[in-house]
């Protein structure tokens, strides 16, 4: 999914790494203090056009930039087709990141510029690593009549995002925790891994909880984790989290345990290391600096657009490589929003 937002936050420099005076695993084992959580709040974000369909966006925030190697979290639906139009993202760039798709209802296609051409399917990761520069289309199908699921970007190493971009999708590892049923689609989780490939140790899971049910996951004490509640209301560490809520715990935690309240509630968990790199991250692109980002800008206007040329170094990034890989738009390819007239700075 594209961040359609004409003008994306000029201050997106961030460093991830564990906020002092949070929790620390000791040289013995044992937990330094108990884990703090935040609850982070949505806004909401219109996807373009009258009918746009509104996608509720808990990362990057405010409050938080990234989890783990997590750098964004759009939350969507559920959606009548009919009344918002569903998805028809045109084509778009990316780089130095991976998307991960994910639904709980409805089909979206999928289309890029290295030739894959896939669908988005509940309980089955989509999963796409830009890399140096992809591109990509997503319209969800005519069959669709709802949508509800999430887009979430994880953020490449300095040591891989450079890499060829590379397209994956997998069917979820199933597992059953106390009373949870357990959808794992990357790392590993209750035993189990995914298939998916990672470039930092990170997890991402659904996890569904009959009313007043509970489970406690043990999990990686060097990971922050973030819990985005889809539907109903659970209870971590005697905190409650609301529907379409994001909490987040610092590092420490060897188990988390989360209980439903009277109704039935899906959840998805996500969590990793902190990166320990600062990133800058405008519009689609992931990178380290104002001049690459403003390159891969650049890049992406001269190859998808035909405005100017693209700038030494940065051929190729993003055109497609086979005839019909990205989906014919009314329109064409997304063109990139205008650059912010200072130097885009770290976040405050």
């Amino acid at each position: 999914m594209s961040n359609l937002e004409r003008d994306p936050a000029e201050v997106t420099e961030c460093s991830n790494g564990v906020p002092a005076g949070t929790t620390t695993l000791l040289s013995d084992g044992t937990v330094g203090a108990e884990p703090a959580l935040e609850i982070i709040e949505p806004r909401e974000v219109p996807l373009g056009g009258l009918r746009a369909m509104t996608v509720r966006r808990t990362l990057p925030s405010k409050a938080r930039s990234m989890i783990g190697a997590w750098c964004f979290l759009d939350h969507y639906g559920p959606e009548t087709v009919s009344q918002t139009g569903g998805m028809h993202v045109p084509p778009h760039p990316h780089t130095g990141l991976q998307t991960v798709s994910w639904l709980f209802e409805g089909e979206i296609e999928h289309r890029d510029s290295v030739g894959s051409h896939a669908y988005v399917r509940p309980g089955e990761l989509n999963l796409m690593t830009a890399g140096r520069g992809i591109s990509h289309s997503e319209v969800s199908t005519p069959d669709t009549t709802t949508l509800h699921g999430a887009q979430l970007w994880v953020a490449l190493p300095d040591a891989d995002r450079h890499m060829l971009p590379s397209f994956e999708s997998h069917v979820s590892k199933k597992v059953s925790i106390g009373a949870a049923e357990v959808q794992v689609f990357m790392g590993t989780l209750g035993g189990v891994a995914a298939e998916a490939l990672t470039f930092s140790p990170l997890v991402a899971a659904q996890l569904d909880l009959p009313p007043g049910g509970t489970v406690t996951l043990e999990v990686s004490a060097q990971f922050e984790h973030g819990v985005l509640v889809d539907s109903g209301r659970v209870s971590i560490l005697n905190r409650i989290v609301e529907s379409h809520e994001l909490a987040y715990l610092a590092p420490g935690c060897p188990t988390l345990t989360i209980t439903a309240g009277d109704a039935p509630v899906r959840l998805l968990l996500i969590g990793g290391e902190p990166l320990g790199e600062k990133i800058l991250m405008w519009w689609n692109f992931v990178g380290r600096s104002h001049e690459e980002v403003v390159a891969y800008r650049a890049a992406w206007q001269a190859e998808a657009l035909g405005i100017d040329a693209p700038p030494p170094g940065t051929e190729g990034f993003f055109v497609p490589t086979l005839p019909g890989t990205t989906h014919d738009h009314e329109g064409g390819p997304l063109p990139a929003p205008a650059l912010p007239s200072v130097r885009l700075k770290p976040r405050l």
